[in-house]
């Protein structure tokens, strides 16, 4: 195994680079796919408003967490923890998101790879002329296949290896200022197309007019588990991004950066999807098949369809390739640190053998099957503990080991750039992260493993 110890730790050039990196990781299927159809499910406009109001209270403290614990150990997570508290039981928190990347990035692959088969759908004009039950049906089909899902699965981890093998500034950062913009450019694309749609103000009447009466208890809590998710918090990406941000850089600024891009995408998504929703007479609450059955036939009905349809695909396989590159750097920087392996090793490594477990993943939903707990299959499973235990226990952990049990003045140091920066909100940041941030992912934790009910599914 080659030592790297003497070897200068490579990191982001830029603040644009940690930006669009930082934002290329938060920015993923989460914003694309899955915000427009739980923003659907719970209520459109009173959704996105308490959604709003999560990230700027608790999304953006906590990660300003994470990157204040990156950037103080240059480390991984695990490094991080060692430096931090050694000799303490705190290097396992590092440890739970690094096994929390290897298990989301080995289903993420699976579903990573659908984008690919639809964006070769849409080349080839599949969707033409068939209705919801005939896409339903094909879209089952394929994705109890077992070959062609596994070839587009492993396909796009090459994609990711590849980029992640390059390094952080010749790779990640080179990589992610490109199809960060691109990304940005077909979704405004896709909005512009959607509300000029006829009856397209419908949709976004109900995505910007908030409906009060549609709030409970239930959407406060979707509203604030999707704040967390969809930031990345939790997994360790965001620990390994601040490592390599420079000690120039202002925290504050780029955690604000990263989630105001977060939800904007995430805002723009509502805009593409909800009008041409609305205009065609679908259901908003139409649930995850939204992107993979109900919108192809949307396409296929909308004049200039097949470019729009490419252009989404494409926009979902940027959205994914930037998330799958971070999750599998937070693996192999502990591989290169702590293993002391070279990067091209800890690479390869790390890509083959979370490939493994994703053809286990996406074989499980058809010819393995047999690869089931109860009435969860191997990928359902991986999905559950890792959305519903690792993340939001990983990201409990890290918000009281920040506010309770690290040193203030390092905290501090980190806020202020060693005093060059004023950082006047750091005791409401040290009160959120006390205080606030616990009570509110024991909150998603304890909802996740359907313990706690907050109200119950009533109104308010």
């Amino acid at each position: 195994m080659a030592l790297i110890e003497n070897v200068p730790r490579d990191s982001f050039s830029s603040r644009i680079g940690v930006i669009a990196a930082a934002a290329g990781s938060a920015i993923g299927l989460g914003n694309i796919w899955r915000f427009p159809y739980v923003a659907g499910e719970n209520g459109g406009g009173a959704f996105l408003l308490i959604y709003f109001g999560f990230i700027v209270l608790i999304g953006v403290p906590v990660m300003l967490s994470e990157f204040v614990i990156g950037r103080s150990t240059q480390s991984n997570p695990v490094g991080a923890f060692k430096r931090l508290a050694p000799k303490s039981f705190w290097p396992l928190t590092g440890f739970l998101g690094i096994s929390a990347a290897f298990f989301i990035l080995s289903f993420y692959t699976t579903v990573s790879g659908w984008t690919l088969e639809y964006l070769f759908l849409a080349f080839k004009d599949g969707f033409a002329g068939k209705d919801v039950t005939t896409l339903s049906a094909e879209f089952d089909a394929f994705r109890t296949n077992g070959l062609r899902p596994l070839i587009w699965q492993n396909i796009f981890m090459v994609f990711t290896a590849f980029i992640v093998f390059k390094g952080i500034k010749n790779g990640i950062e080179k990589y992610t200022k490109i199809l960060m913009p691109l990304l940005l450019v077909i979704i405004i694309i896709l909005g512009i197309r959607s509300v000029t749609l006829p009856g397209a103000s419908e949709g976004l009447l109900f995505l910007f007019n908030p409906d009060f009466s549609k709030i409970t208890g239930k959407v406060i809590l979707e509203a604030l588990g999707q704040s967390f998710f969809s930031l990345s918090i939790g997994m360790g990406t965001l620990i390994t991004y601040g490592s390599y941000i420079g000690k120039k850089e202002n925290l504050g600024k780029t955690a604000l950066s990263v989630s105001a891009a977060d939800t904007l995408i995430a805002i723009l998504a509502g805009v593409a999807i909800f009008p041409a929703v609305f205009a065609f007479g679908i259901a908003p609450e139409a649930g995850a098949g939204l992107v993979f059955i109900t919108l192809p036939m949307i396409f296929d009905q909308m004049a200039g369809g097949y470019f729009f349809a490419l252009i989404f695909f494409l926009l979902l396989s940027i959205a994914a390739l930037t998330s799958t590159i971070s999750v599998l750097e937070v693996v192999v920087a502990y591989l290169s640190e702590e293993l002391k392996l070279g990067r091209k090793k800890a690479t390869l490594l790390a890509a083959s053998t979370i490939a493994l477990l994703g053809v286990a993943c996406t074989m499980s939903q058809g010819p393995w099957s047999i690869l089931s707990i109860g009435k969860y299959n191997l990928f359902d499973l991986l999905e559950l503990i890792s959305a519903n235990v690792m993340l939001p226990l990983g990201g409990l952990l890290i918000v009281l080991f920040v506010g309770w049990f690290m040193a203030k003045d390092k905290i501090f140091a980190e806020l202020a750039n060693n005093g060059k920066l004023s950082a006047g909100f750091r005791y409401v940041y040290l009160f959120i992260i006390r205080f606030l941030a616990p009570v509110a992912i024991a909150f998603v934790f304890l909802h996740g493993l359907g313990i706690f009910g907050f109200f119950g599914s009533g109104d308010l």
